[in-house]
């Protein structure tokens, strides 16, 4: 499988480490009321569909730069892919 990497261009798969799923980047707000909650569900709780899915990797053998990768997991292939820290930037500049 090749990622295309942002910077990079087309990389191995085996050049990364797989994380899960990229909502692991909303990390919830420990000041919440219902914070022991959140963090339960964040911790434990995954997703595992079949179909489009948006999951973080880490190059590992490379910039180790860590991406959000959107490939479909039924078919292995890889719709997108962006780098993590823009993904998480965006979601906090927009109140997300």
């Amino acid at each position: 499988m090749l990622i295309p990497h942002p910077l990079l261009g087309l990389r191995d798969a085996q050049e990364f480490t797989y994380l899960g799923d990229a909502r692991l980047i909303e990390r919830p707000d420990p000041s919440a009321p219902d914070a022991e909650a959140a963090f339960c569900d964040y911790v434990f709780l995954r997703d595992n569909p079949a179909g489009v899915h948006r999951e973080l990797w880490f190059h590992e053998q490379g910039d180790r730069s860590w991406l959000v990768v959107t490939r479909d997991t039924v078919t292995h292939e890889v719709l997108s892919a962006e780098l993590a820290r823009g993904v998480a930037l965006t979601r906090k500049r927009s109140g997300i």
